[in-house]
């Protein structure tokens, strides 16, 4: 394996791992509020920061050393290698044509607002 491969594999498990970890806390915390019994386990440090560490380094572990993890990984950053990214002048082009179109846009509905609007009204008043 590349080594570059290597370390973007072990970074984006990293970061996989620490997010995982991350909403665990957020879960337990949530649980806490709305359960007297895990509010009274989250009291205890250990727990309220041992469950989330322990997930994300379980997470981390099997992600970094499971085989199969791993060769799906590697051939991921393969083809991610083999993208033709667009130039910076291709995405501006690109994003102002998005922002002509949502205006012209924005005005078409604006406008069939304004006269269905006003065919209503004067509908309703005769």
């Amino acid at each position: 394996m590349d080594k570059t491969n290597s370390k973007i594999l072990t970074v984006s498990f990293a970061c996989a791992a620490i997010l995982v970890g991350f909403t665990v806390s957020l879960l337990l915390k949530a649980l806490a509020g709305a359960f007297g019994v895990v509010a009274g386990v989250m009291s205890n440090d250990l727990v309220k920061h041992g469950i989330p560490f322990v997930i994300a380094i379980v997470l981390f572990s099997v992600l970094q050393f499971h085989p199969r993890v791993l060769t799906w990984a590697q051939e991921v950053v393969t083809e991610i290698r083999k993208v033709v990214w667009p130039t910076q002048k291709q995405v501006s082009l690109g994003t102002m044509q998005v922002v002509v179109m949502c205006l012209i846009s924005c005005v078409i509905i604006t406008v069939f607002d304004l006269l269905s609007g006003s065919i209503l009204n004067y509908i309703m008043n005769f």
